[in-house]
């Protein structure tokens, strides 16, 4: 009998047989289209909930471009332990750089992340780093400028009935319907957790049709705790943000309680409110609240600070809207990238030194405060218009 887990038995090695993330794989997938061009092939971020397919990608990469692959995990791995196989690799005198999984990148901190910057920049290795974490906050700017990230969606039902219509085949094992349903609700999206609970379901039962109580048995027989952030992993912070936004406490309440359950990282909703403090809220005080409670959270942690994200989230939910100052920079930050540095007006120049102030820096600056200090080009132009006066945007 074999020992090998039931989800490493049937990974897919071919995209032929990859189930999901048809946006990637597809005909006119970006993953699809790089394997078919000869010799280059980027570093890449993978970003996505848990079981989607992130290491059975990366896999199938490797084995597609007859590179050599080597796989690791943030979790258990030092820095110098890559860096001893990239030297051994250099030794090797290889003609294609080595792609090199590294499973839950965020959990490497910034100095690690650093350390692996010149290799990716230089072309030692092929980077494929994984997360369930957003990459903006949790990969540094340089690593991530040189991968593309891929974002991975939550599985379908449709592929997750795939994928176990292919298991149960395997352990010449049915689900009746009632079975089926609630295996897959379990599941959360996630493949790997549902071939697990599958395979002990079926060592344990007897029967050759499985039911829900077959199902429930393993569940508890395994002590799962499913990785709730799968769930609408992308769908609950945004569901959050917009809940408060539209001051609707109580279904923001819901959304936070949904996060908390999971095992969302508290500083992680944290975050997410020290952000809308300044881009929803009227006042500056919710800046204040929203940075006391991530305070709470980074010294408390759970189950307490839970406590601190509630009152948290009423204050801002309840807490009168105006996104007139976002809304203002951001059109300031367009014209920016759309013309470039203009002149700053002489009158409001620095004159550090005689000759500046000999040709005019700083000169009637107290005179003309009341005209506009916009580049010339821009001069007139208002960005930040009150709430009060018509216009939050």
């Amino acid at each position: 009998m074999t020992t090998v887990p039931l989800p490493e038995l049937l990974r897919p090695k071919t995209l032929k047989d990859f189930v999901g993330q048809e946006n990637l794989v597809g005909k006119e997938g970006i993953i699809k289209k790089l394997l078919e061009t000869e010799g280059f092939f980027p570093s890449l971020i993978f970003w996505g909930p848990p079981g989607s397919g992130k290491t059975t990608l990366a896999r199938i990469i490797a084995n597609s471009l007859k590179r050599e692959f080597f796989e690791f995990s943030a979790v258990n791995t030092k820095v110098k332990d890559i860096e001893a196989l990239i030297n051994d690799q250099k030794q090797m005198k290889l003609t294609a750089a080595p792609i090199v999984f590294l499973d839950e990148i965020h959990r490497f901190n910034k100095a690690q992340q650093d350390k692996l910057l010149p290799h990716v920049e230089h072309g030692s290795i092929v980077l494929i780093g994984a997360t369930t974490e957003n990459p903006s906050f949790e990969v540094i700017a340089p690593l991530l400028s040189r991968c593309r990230v891929l974002i991975l969606e939550q599985l379908s039902e449709k592929n997750l009935v795939k994928i176990l219509t292919k298991a149960t085949k395997h352990l010449k094992k049915k689900l009746n319907a009632g079975a089926q349903e609630f295996l897959l609700e379990a599941s959360n999206g996630d493949a790997r957790v549902m071939l697990n609970v599958l395979e002990i379901a079926a060592s344990l039962s007897k029967t050759p049709t499985l039911k829900i109580g077959d199902i429930e048995t393993a569940l508890q027989r395994r002590q799962l705790t499913f990785d709730k952030r799968g769930e609408d992993y992308f769908n609950v912070i945004s569901a959050y943000i917009k809940s408060m936004r539209a001051s609707d406490t109580d279904a923001a309440l819901y959304y936070l309680a949904r996060m908390v359950a999971a095992g969302q990282d508290p500083l992680y909703i944290a975050r997410r409110m020290v952000v809308f403090a300044s881009e929803d809220v009227a006042s500056p005080t919710a800046l204040v609240v929203a940075n006391a409670v991530f305070q709470a959270c980074d010294e408390i942690g759970y189950p307490e600070c839970q406590e601190n994200l509630a009152a948290g989230t009423v204050y801002l939910a309840t807490a009168k809207k105006d996104r007139s100052s976002y809304n203002a920079y951001m059109e300031a930050l367009s014209d920016v990238q759309k013309y470039g540095n203009l002149p700053v007006p002489l009158k409001i120049r620095n004159p550090v030194t005689k000759l500046m102030k000999e040709v005019g820096y700083g000169e009637g600056y107290e005179k003309y405060t009341k005209e506009s200090l916009l580049p010339e080009k821009l001069s007139g132009k208002r960005y930040y218009v009150p709430k009060e006066n018509g216009s939050s945007k």
